[in-house]
């Protein structure tokens, strides 16, 4: 018996992973994040499998069930959102399994972030403008922020930031971030991303507040940074004809001939 951990992806039913789909297919035994796994992604589940929304249950009574079925030799497919590896709650469940002796393997999922950039057309790294992505998040009610994780400081490095979970917290973000990027830096919002019902807001960082005043208070990723909007940057060398590289030797003295 094993507890297969699977992510979901951020929501059309077809970015899931084919491991992922085919986990749920073999597993007698679904426990699904109602709250924000596409329903459709139960179809893959067998005709008699026991479905389960995890939703309203505490951790208790999670694995209560996952311990019934490790007690019946049942496999059992756990979908959380995005990936896991990101805000799943999935660390406490497998500290939970680990002191039960109960196995457990884990198949990533496309996160949503990615699912936002898709959404909006963009590359969050671009060459000499901005090289690292920070994933991120403000303060709520279920999690405080470790010292020294603030916006302000993740802001100082002038990186992309990807801020999930903070929509309601949009008006402290812009004047957290107002100061380090500019008022004038490109700002996005995508509720909702790859849903049938996404949404997208883009602006300058001092207009996106007023330009989202009417979107949900949920499942929203706000992006921040000068790539997002940016169509004055260098070019990746990875492709220039000069660049010696080991899939394509740039002249026959390349320290990358006759190379495996």
């Amino acid at each position: 018996m094993t507890v297969h951990f699977i992510g979901a992806g951020p929501g059309a039913p077809d970015l899931i992973t084919l491991r992922g789909r085919d986990l749920i297919a073999s597993c007698p035994v679904c426990l699904y994040a109602g709250s924000l796994v596409p329903s459709a992604l139960l179809d893959h589940c067998p005709p008699d499998a026991r479905i389960v929304n995890s939703a309203p249950l505490t951790l208790d009574e999670i694995i209560g069930i996952m311990a019934e079925a490790d007690a019946a030799g049942q496999d059992i497919a756990r979908l959380h959102s995005g990936d896991l590896s990101v805000w799943s709650a999935m660390g406490e469940q497998l500290r939970r399994l680990k002191a039960l002796g109960i196995p457990y393997d884990i198949t990533p999922g496309v996160p949503s972030f990615a699912a936002a950039a898709a959404a909006i057309g963009a590359e969050l790294t671009l060459p000499e403008l901005g090289q690292s992505l920070v994933l991120t998040r403000t303060p709520g009610r279920a999690s405080a922020m470790p010292p020294g994780e603030s916006l302000t400081a993740f802001g100082a490095t002038g990186a992309t930031l990807a801020i999930h979970l903070s929509i309601h917290n949009l008006a402290q973000v812009v004047s957290d971030l107002t100061p380090l990027y500019g008022a004038e830096c490109p700002a996005a919002i995508i509720w909702r991303a790859s849903w049938p019902d996404q949404r997208i807001v883009r602006a300058k960082l001092h207009t996106i507040a007023d330009a989202a005043a009417d979107g949900p208070e949920r499942t929203a990723i706000i992006l921040v940074g000068p790539v997002l909007s940016s169509q004055d940057f260098a070019e990746s060398s990875l492709y220039a004809p000069g660049y010696d590289r080991r899939f394509r030797p740039s002249s026959a003295d390349s320290v990358f001939i006759n190379k495996p």
